[in-house]
């Protein structure tokens, strides 16, 4: 039986009530949806759009995507796995009504095996997909990164994605990270959620697959959440959320509630949720990081240096003066996390950030080819201060970080206290990319690579905070013709080797085949570096070498005067070489899973060699 004008006048009330809501406080009226945004026709067997899952530590989290469920029909939604040829059912839930997911939690999952699965609802309504199997055995975990996901067909919006779900299949991407702005409609998230999902789901429901709501998917151009308060200036710069709190819970409940169960779950205002939390999947550590909530707005705190609170103009300013006390970045409970985080490597040989944005400055020039722009508080470059902290945390992991949000894809490797001496940072281009940005500093970079382009190297960022540079995409300054490669859209890929240690960046233009050897990535890509690159001070020395009685122990390094581990990491094989800063003295710990025994207490740079047997 077909539900063609209850569906359709059903999500047209729907639409317009939150598209009312949202606006009510400024007296608006909602606008007119795009056409690409029509919820279309649909039978009942057809009412489920497409499902997310991930699996961490034995506990499936899966979230079915519903149409809306018109009145009298059941809200009950089913999850049955294939198991020796049958169907069995696992888990029933019931369909939440404002936005319609159907979130499934599942323990004791046995990640051992592929396993084929089905949502079903009713008698008619069936979505099949695959609980990938643990890819333990791998030694390459490839990783799928995306962002900026516009439907603005004047930018190359509005156009197919089979390009990106044909080459995801191609390189048989082991999980897909989207880092934000999978929505860009700003009062109509769940109809642009349904586009979404009709347009990646071929390749989500196979994969685990990570969403991070950003700024445009909470229903405002920039956010700094300030702990879910609400924001009363146009453009959100004094902090806070634009949209009421309901509409935020609906969005991260769509995009994020069959994420791993969050570390710290305690609520924020507005009775907004958390999602920061962490996914061990291929013995790759990911943590997953809400760079937006807990970070605080600009305007009324920071003297306004430009025609809007979050953008300085004013080349002669005082960086310092920006860095104001008790500006946050990711809060004490994600620090406290992190710390924890990068001294646990139980099942982790490598660990990777995945976040909305990159922690600086990441590009010069906004909008058009003249928009130049000394500063962005928009971006994680402000506050200084906050930014140091993430980064002193990360690095104690030599944790790699993945990111998008700028439409600039960039890498750079970040540095707190001296050049390089922080992790690496990969920054995605957009999926379509409406807004221009152009990493282009006025002076060419010292410590170039050689033959590099004169805007690698090392630099300053607007906000005084050092970077190094070593690739950036930059699109054409008068675009014209193809509209996504010329605006620098595309996609990246990592992959992780775990055997090796190393990572390897791709970065791809739309609308190539990435398995074709005449392919060309955007200039400074591939780019291959170390995990031990994350946390690899151009000041340091090295210890003396250790030689372990067991493959890839975990090593801790811990100044023994102040007793501050400096980092945690699994060593690669049955040796390993600290670095260290010089003129001081160490204590190392080692052990078969975690650092647990002493090995070393009075090491300094240049000690000798050493063979420990661990118990």
């Amino acid at each position: 039986m077909k539900l063609i004008r209850l569906i359709t006048l059903f999500c047209a009330a729907m639409l317009i009530a939150s598209g009312a809501m949202a606006q009510g406080k400024k007296g608006k009226g909602n606008k007119k949806a795009p056409a690409a945004l029509a919820i279309p026709e649909l039978e009942k067997k057809d009412i489920i759009c497409f499902a997310l899952y991930t699996v961490s530590d034995e506990v499936l989290k899966l979230t079915a995507q519903l149409y809306p469920i018109p009145d009298g029909d059941t809200k009950t939604v089913r999850l049955e796995i294939e198991k020796d040829g049958e169907w069995v059912e696992i888990a029933r839930t019931e369909a939440i009504e404002q936005g319609w997911t159907a979130p499934f939690r599942v323990e004791d999952w046995d990640d051992t095996r592929t396993t084929k699965y089905r949502v079903l609802h009713g008698d008619e309504a069936s979505y099949e997909g695959t609980i990938r199997r643990n890819p333990v055995d791998k030694d390459e975990i490839v990783v799928a990164g995306f962002t900026g996901n516009s439907i603005n067909a004047k930018h190359g919006g509005d156009l197919s994605r089979q390009d990106l779900i044909d080459n995801v299949k191609k390189v048989d991407a082991d999980v897909l990270f989207f880092s934000g702005d999978q929505v860009y409609d700003h009062n109509r998230h769940y109809a642009a959620w349904l586009k979404f999902g009709r347009d990646f789901g071929e390749i989500i429901k196979d994969r685990p697959t990570l969403c991070l709501p950003d700024d445009h998917d909470a229903g405002q151009p920039n956010l700094w959440g300030e702990s879910g308060k609400i924001s009363t200036l146009s453009g959100a710069a004094d902090g806070g959320y634009s949209q009421p709190g309901d509409y935020v819970q609906e969005v991260e409940r769509a995009q994020t509630s069959h994420f791993p169960d969050p570390v710290d779950p305690h609520t924020v205002g507005q009775g907004i949720g958390v999602w920061f939390t962490n996914l061990n999947w291929g013995n790759i550590d990911f943590a997953v990081l809400e760079d937006r909530k807990f970070k605080t707005g600009p305007a009324g705190r920071v003297p306004k240096q430009g025609p809007r609170p979050d953008h300085i103009l004013n080349p002669d300013y005082d960086p310092a003066s920006v860095d104001v006390e008790g500006a946050i970045l990711l809060g004490d409970r994600q620090l406290k996390f992190i710390d924890e985080w990068a001294q646990d490597w139980a099942d982790a040989k490598m660990k990777v950030a995945l976040s909305a944005t990159i922690f600086c400055g990441g590009a010069h020039i906004h909008g058009n080819a003249n928009g130049r722009l000394h500063a962005d508080m928009d971006s994680n470059g402000w506050p200084q201060t906050g930014r140091n902290n993430a980064l002193r945390g990360l690095r104690k992991a030599f944790a790699f970080h993945y990111a998008g949000d700028q439409h600039l894809a960039t890498v750079f490797q970040q540095g707190v206290d001296e050049y390089g001496d922080a992790i690496f940072s990969f920054c995605v281009p957009s999926i379509a990319n409406l807004y221009l940005r152009w990493w282009e500093p006025l002076e060419p970079g010292p410590n170039r690579e050689p033959g590099a382009p004169e805007y690698t190297g090392d630099h300053l960022d607007g906000f005084a905070n050092k970077v190094t540079n070593y690739a950036a995409a930059n699109p054409e300054k008068t675009p014209a013709g193809n509209l996504l490669n010329t605006r620098a859209a595309g996609f990246g890929i990592v992959r992780f080797n775990t055997k090796t240690r190393d990572i390897e960046m791709e970065c791809w233009p739309r609308n190539v085949d990435v398995t074709d050897p005449e392919a060309k990535q955007y200039p400074g890509w591939p780019l291959t570096i170390s995990q031990f690159d994350n946390y690899h001070p151009r000041s340091w020395g090295k210890l003396g070498e250790l030689s372990f009685d067991v493959e890839d122990p975990v090593v801790q390094l811990i100044d023994a005067e102040s007793n501050e581990i400096l980092y945690t990491v699994r060593a690669s094989g049955k040796t390993f070489t600290p670095g260290a800063p010089k003129d001081k003295t160490f204590i190392v710990k080692a052990g078969k899973d975690a650092p647990d025994t002493i090995v070393l207490e009075k090491a300094t740079v240049g000690s000798e060699a050493h063979s420990v047997t661990l118990p």
